[in-house]
């Protein structure tokens, strides 16, 4: 028998399906549902969980200093996503068996054990309307402890917000901290203050903490956040809280809108366009070097094709050699067998080069290899041209430079540096002009791409781009 263990290959019209009806997402919402919950019938429960209208219902924990905004924060994402809030409190509060000997330690002012804290959210978040409508820890958990015996338990948010300001402003919110009496709604005078007038005139000052007691907390809290940080950073985003308090929110609530990044094993299949220019090469380069996708050129791969004396290769080389536009046919014979490679089908890939036209767009649509990301890089022609005009290549040492962003670092590279053919003014006006006559066809094809400026810093772009493979507005379907 052979025991060689050869590497699975997973067709590309199964993870197009995947993409296309969320099944790696639906699964891990499923199981994730059935390890914190625990039924005694699992099959029946996943049946039951089915038939409900909402299976990727939000799990939420929102973290931070005393005086952060937490419980802001919190009321605002209960109040929109229709979720429900869990504090400290609120499950102290709750006259079971288990708060009664929680309430025993805060009555001395001891820690609850996170054994049984984890016992009180387990038994909160087991209740049928967390179970239906999703919930939101407010504050939990408070050390890297917490966190753990939270996961060891199954309870594991899908989305964590951590909020920071400087210790000097959070004193300064602790001290004019005012509270709604009827609505239980905190505000300050300078960081959130009702536009409701009648509220206004009914606050109180709040229930504060001495200032022994607030450095305490604050020092505490600084010592976890480090380890906090570590047992949620694949889901946990920080949000600057030293600002308005609606910017606050929205960061806030643009995050946990988002679906997780490792929220499935997706594998990405990106398409990236921008005039000449743009830089797409180098952001290609970026991302595939960042997170191991595989970049494929499509000028670069016809290239390597017409020097590999294959059959196809050579029916592509004299395209090449007049430069003269090679059949579809012939490319996407190229482009397909390499995108149907083990690197690709496992790893993922960033096309840039193609498609160019509708119809190359259309029979990509229509082959096993549809992108499920598409970004616009964009850029106005004068700034194209000032890019490309004043590039020259160094023959010896293959470095480019520019005239006004890098020059050469001294006469003799100066003297001997080259300037490629397709980079003179006339021919980069050409091929902006090619561009832009396909390009509303092309945003036609894909009108969920995501539009990114890419007249800045190649990391502002980078992050731009990064942004967009995590969001669901990013996410194609056909």
């Amino acid at each position: 028998m052979d025991e060689t263990v050869k590497p699975l290959r997973i067709p590309p019209e199964m993870s197009v399906y995947a993409d296309r009806h969320e099944v790696f997402h639906l699964v891990q919402s499923m199981v994730s549902s059935l390890m914190v919950d625990r039924p005694e019938e699992p099959i029946s429960y996943l049946i039951g969980l089915l038939k409900r209208s909402r299976v990727d219902i939000p799990r939420i924990s929102v973290l931070g200093p005393p005086a952060a905004g937490r419980q802001t924060v919190v009321r605002r994402l209960c109040a929109q996503l229709g979720s429900v809030q869990v504090s400290v409190d609120s499950l102290l509060d709750d006259q079971s068996e288990l708060s009664k000997q929680a309430l025993q330690y805060t009555h001395t002012q001891q820690e609850v054990p996170a054994e049984l804290l984890v016992k009180l959210i387990q038994q909160r978040l087991a209740k049928i309307d967390c179970f239906r409508r999703g919930w939101v820890l407010e504050g939990i958990p408070q050390t890297r402890q917490q966190a753990l015996s939270l996961q060891e338990a199954g309870i594991s948010p899908d989305h964590v917000v951590m909020l920071e300001a400087p210790d000097d402003v959070l004193l300064e919110r602790s001290q004019g901290r005012l509270v709604d009496p009827l609505t239980g709604d905190v505000y300050h005078q300078t960081f959130i203050w009702p536009s409701d007038q009648t509220v206004a005139q009914r606050l109180e000052k709040g229930r504060s903490l001495s200032e022994e007691q607030r450095l305490a907390k604050m020092q505490r809290y600084r010592c976890e956040v480090t380890g906090l940080s570590s047992a949620y950073q694949h889901v946990l985003k920080t949000v600057n809280a030293d600002q308005p308090h609606a910017n606050v929110y929205q960061q806030v609530l643009g995050f946990v809108l988002t679906r997780r990044r490792s929220s499935a094993p997706h594998i990405p299949r990106i398409l990236l366009f921008g005039p000449p220019g743009s830089g797409k090469s180098l952001q290609a380069r970026l991302l595939s070097e960042k997170y191991k996708m595989v970049d494929v050129c499509c000028g670069q791969l016809l290239r390597s094709a017409a020097a590999g004396g294959s059959a196809v290769g050579e029916l592509i080389r004299p395209y090449l050699e007049t430069g003269r536009r090679a059949p579809d046919s012939l490319v996407l014979q190229v482009l397909t067998e390499r995108l149907s490679r083990l690197d690709c089908s496992s790893r993922g890939w960033i096309l840039h080069g193609f498609p160019s036209d509708r119809e190359q767009a259309r029979s990509l649509q229509e082959s096993s290899y549809q992108p499920n990301r598409v970004f616009f890089l964009q850029l106005t022609d004068d700034v194209c041209l000032e890019r490309l005009s004043l590039r020259a290549t160094d023959p010896v040492s293959g470095e480019r430079y520019h005239s006004v962003s890098r020059p050469a670092p001294g006469p003799a590279v100066q003297n001997r540096l080259q300037t490629r053919p397709e980079h003179t003014t006339h021919s980069v006006t050409h091929t902006l002009t090619q561009y832009w006559t396909h390009t509303a066809a092309l945003q036609a094809v894909y009108p969920d791409a995501v539009h990114i400026n890419a007249d800045q810093d190649p990391h502002s772009v980078l992050e731009a781009l990064e942004s967009g493979l995590s969001s669901k507005r990013s996410t194609l379907s056909d």
